[in-house]
């Protein structure tokens, strides 16, 4: 939602990850804190793997971002339907993060504890890595 927890630790995992590939990354939020840096927790957690995600700021999803991408992946079954209000046109490229593992919601760890933050992280790295051979 916010643009500084889950959906910017999924884009500097794919970006870490897909490098070598031409394929570019975004993340933005449905209500999301615009100018904000990622939650220090998230931050850290990253800098743990080697990823510096200190020049994320977060950003506003608009309808625009929904359709030039080629791709897009929510956290949420309801960040999904919102999505396709926002852009009804682009329903057939809206999938959750989870698809190919559970299709479960990733919980929001915004505000918790490490412990929180550290599961969620381990979700969206499975995430990750089960998108990886369909991009």
């Amino acid at each position: 939602m916010g643009n500084i927890c889950r959906s910017p630790t999924a884009e500097y995992l794919f970006r870490q990850r897909m490098k070598s590939r031409d394929v570019k990354f975004s993340s933005a939020g449905l209500g999301a804190l615009v100018g904000s840096p990622m939650d220090a927790t998230a931050l850290q957690l990253l800098a743990e793997s080697g990823i510096d995600g200190t020049m994320h700021r977060a950003h506003q999803l608009t309808p625009s971002m929904l359709r030039e991408a080629d791709l897009v992946l929510a956290m949420e079954k309801s960040h999904v339907a919102a999505m396709v209000q926002l852009a009804p046109e682009v329903h057939g490229k809206i999938y959750l993060l989870d698809k190919w593992l559970h299709g479960n919601d990733i919980p929001d760890p915004y505000r918790q504890p490490r412990t929180a933050f550290e599961h969620v992280h381990e979700i969206i790295t499975q995430g990750v890595s089960s998108w990886e051979p369909y991009l």
